[in-house]
């Protein structure tokens, strides 16, 4: 959890917050086809609800905040470039919205996918 001490009292920002503007900016992401899950249970819970988590991992350490994403890249995209966009555009989105340093942004690509051509 992310904390922040103010005058008036402290702000708590929980990870499943910080997760859902991380899913945001990754599906906003030229290249990136889904998100996926980060395991077998994960998938078969995301069947029954929808979680904001779902695919992001969110951990805070030494005050810093790390972000590790599962994604699913568009066929014919080049991989590095997509993974540089989403690590790129999530440090800003998280960092903007809640200011508090990111310290890493992992991207794990699970698989690539082939649009219909329609």
């Amino acid at each position: 959890m992310s904390t922040a001490q103010t005058k008036l009292g402290r702000i708590e920002i929980s990870p499943t917050a910080i997760a859902s503007i991380v899913s945001q900016a990754v599906s906003s992401t030229y290249g990136v086809v889904g998100i996926a899950p980060k395991n077998l249970a994960n998938e078969v819970a995301h069947v029954f609800q929808r979680d904001a988590r779902h695919g992001v991992n969110v951990a805070v350490k030494g005050g810093q905040i790390v972000i590790d994403v599962h994604v699913i890249v568009e066929y014919g995209t080049r991989i590095s470039s997509v993974a540089n966009s989403i690590m790129n555009l999530v440090k800003f989105n998280v960092e903007r919205a809640i200011g508090v340093p990111v310290g890493q942004v992992n991207v794990h690509v699970e698989g690539l996918r082939i649009s219909s051509p329609d």
